[in-house]
Parts: structure tokens; sequence; C-alpha cells
């Protein structure tokens, strides 16, 4: 069971992104302000549902919440700072985005550069741990999934609507045989997948 709250006075924004891990694509942050009697029987860290459940909760979360929003790091700007560093940035984006201002950032991880003005605390797998994180962490989720999904349509032979931009041994292999696209990390070190070996 998610917690509603880490404070019972503050007004708390969950913070998270997705795809930190992927060798094509943006990092998406999203930061969400729910209210503190906010439940729902599916909520839960978005790595722990199907695709199906993010997307049912995604209009579910964004009808409920005091504030939300939704922040895109390009792979350009990724190459460029860092994948931490744009992490980070999307996650200050998002913030700086809300309709309503936090008193309090809870932030999945454990290190975050301080937001000024607003304290945080860093949770480790907080996003399976607190309502408004799980909420942050579906949000950033499902939005970039949906961007994957289009860019797909531009470069189907990368089958992004499946990978998603992760590493996936199918997408090393033909990222390898067909080069970059515009839309590819190309700091990330890609190294072959390692290849079954087999008796003789």
């Amino acid at each position: 069971m998610l917690a509603s709250f880490y404070t019972t006075d503050l007004i708390e924004a969950g913070c998270d992104e997705a795809g930190r891990g992927c060798i094509a694509g943006p990092v998406v942050a999203a930061a969400v302000i729910l209210p503190k009697d906010f439940e729902h029987p599916l909520l839960n860290d978005s790595k722990q549902l199907t695709e199906r459940d993010r997307f049912t909760l995604k209009p579910i979360i964004e009808a409920a919440a005091l504030a939300y929003a939704v922040t895109f790091i390009d792979n350009h700007e990724i190459d460029q700072i860092n994948i931490l560093k744009a992490s980070f940035k999307a996650m200050h984006g998002s913030v700086d985005k809300l309709a309503m201002r936090p008193e309090l950032l809870l932030i999945d991880g454990n290190r975050f550069p301080a937001y000024v003005g607003i304290p945080h605390v860093c949770i480790v797998k907080g996003d399976g741990k607190y309502a408004s994180i799980a909420a942050a962490s579906i949000l950033a989720k499902t939005y970039r999934d949906e961007y994957m999904d289009q860019l797909s349509d531009q470069h189907p032979e990368y089958d992004w609507k499946t990978n998603k931009g992760y590493p996936t041994p199918s997408h090393k292999r033909v990222t390898i045989k067909m080069g970059f696209t515009p839309y590819h990390r190309i700091t990330f070190k890609l190294n072959p997948p390692k290849e079954k070996s087999t008796s003789v």
C-alpha cells in the first residue's frame, strides 16, 4: 500500500523520470501534486504495472491531480550535458511548470540538485512507496512511450514501439547494422549483444 503523503501539512510534489537507460529518445520527467486523500487500487510504481494499467491510470491521475507537469529533454541535449544532468534538468523543468507551487519535493532516487526555494527529500525506490512519486512515474513513462511510438512510425526497423529505445539485444543489433538515427544518443556506449554459446 502506497503512502498518501510524506508530511501532513505541506504541499508535496512527487517527481520521477523515465528513459534514463535508453540509447534512443528523450528522457522524460514528471512532477505531480495529488490530494492528500487520493487513492486508487491500481496505483503503483510504473515498472510494476502493465502497459494497459499505466494508460488506464494516466487520465485518472491527470484529472485528480491538483497540478502536474511533464518535461522532455531530447537526445541531443542528453549527449551535450550527460544523462544524469538531463534527468535532473527535466525534473526541475516539471517543477517550474506546475500551476501550484509545492512546499516539498519527493524525489525518486538517492540524489538531486536542490531546487531553489523548495526543500526536497530523496527516497530510494520512492515510486513504490509514495503515491505522488508513483503518479509521476506513470505520467513520465506513458508520455515517453507515446512519443516513442510516434518516432517508431518514422523508423519502424528499430522497433521502438516494443523496446521504447531501451538497449534490448535486437535493438542493439539493428542499430549496429543500420547505424544511428537522429534520435539516438550517440555518446552512449553500444556494446554488441552477447551471443548464446552453443556446445559442439
